[in-house]
């Protein structure tokens, strides 16, 4: 990470002491171990798998709502800071294995036979119709087809964020000229500082607040770095795929999230924020919300359609365990290993 971005020294004290305290939070933080874990642990058949564009990091927690351009409600995948050609079975396993989990931690109530056939069949089917982004239009109409009544928005959203301090440093000038692309004119903002995430906890992260016509508006700037996949692999070329992923994946899109100069730009607002596992709506169906899940990740693989018939065709020749197991056995070394950072 230092080799491409200064890093902010305090933010990673903090992660470190998260992946402590909890295995999921382990996970979501150490998507580098995951990789080198995955080349060790898996058999030859799901690792050597056809290759997709895939979005790496993937878990539970990596989905979240934002506004197209026509103002509508839309539900996807938003984390891509490690997006990485890769066998598509990474994607899956990855996803099953924070299921498995979040089961284990009883965040998730229903048993891991069934929730892997539930992401399995959402992922064929997205597969085999080309995808459809999940678009969620009026709020009060459409959430039932995440199996959820509501999204409760986050309390006190924008007093949180109007109460972070002034960025000290300032922001290198590349970070703050792509935040002011992308806010309207006139507009007389501040520049703070945020923590937020937790793969990317440590990254240097701007928020450029301010009042707009009555109202908070906000902009995030994220320092982009090349995936783990490219530090596994020293003959790889440094660069990320961030931009290229979104434009391929089949989805409503943000009309506000690009990447400029090195910088992730996102509009940030109650709207548009991931949804973590510890925020969702206690009153759920979670065979729809992972089916949903499956869905969305075959929205992001279709982009590369040339490859779609072969993952489907590898697909069919796997027993209906496979996905269960290879879930278990990814979870068990990352146990493993989390204990040993623990101590």
């Amino acid at each position: 990470m230092r080799q491409h971005i200064s890093v902010v020294e305090s933010h990673l004290r903090h992660k470190h002491a998260a992946m402590r305290k909890e295995l999921f939070t382990f996970l979501k933080g150490t998507f580098y171990r995951w990789i080198q874990l995955w080349t060790e642990h898996m058999p030859r058949s799901i690792k050597n798998a056809p290759k997709t564009l895939a979005v790496g990091d993937l878990h539970v927690d990596s989905f979240g709502t934002w506004r197209d351009l026509e103002g509508r409600l839309v539900w996807g995948i938003d984390d891509f800071d490690e997006a990485w050609p890769l066998p598509y079975t990474n994607d899956l396993v990855r996803l099953a294995a924070s299921v498995k989990l979040a089961i284990d931690a009883n965040l998730l109530h229903l048993n891991l036979r069934d929730a892997r056939g539930y992401l399995a069949e959402g992922y064929r089917k997205g597969l085999r119709t080309g995808g459809a982004p999940i678009t969620l239009a009026e709020r009060e109409q459409h959430l039932e087809r995440l199996g959820i009544d509501a999204i409760k928005p986050i309390d006190h959203f924008w007093r949180k964020l109007n109460m972070l301090p002034v960025a000290r440093p300032r922001p290198p000038r590349d970070a703050r000229h792509a935040l002011e692309r992308s806010l309207p004119h006139p507009f007389d903002f501040r520049v703070v500082r945020r923590v937020a995430g937790t793969g990317s906890l440590s990254r240097p992260r701007f928020l450029a607040i301010g009042e707009w016509k009555g109202a908070l508006i906000a902009r995030e700037a994220k320092a982009m770095l090349p995936s783990a996949c490219a530090w596994l692999d020293r003959r790889s070329p440094r660069r990320t795929y961030g931009e290229e992923i979104l434009e391929l994946a089949v989805r409503a899109h943000d009309p506000f999230q690009e990447v400029r100069n090195g910088w992730l730009i996102r509009r940030l607002s109650p709207d548009s924020n991931p949804i973590e596992i510890f925020n969702w709506p206690k009153k759920r169906d979670e065979m729809i919300l992972l089916g949903s899940m499956g869905r969305e990740l075959a929205n992001v693989h279709v982009g590369s359609k040339l490859r779609v018939p072969a993952i489907l065709n590898h697909l069919g020749k796997q027993d209906r365990s496979w996905l269960g197991s290879a879930a278990k056995k990814m979870a068990k070394a990352l146990e493993a290993d989390w204990h040993k950072f623990r101590n």
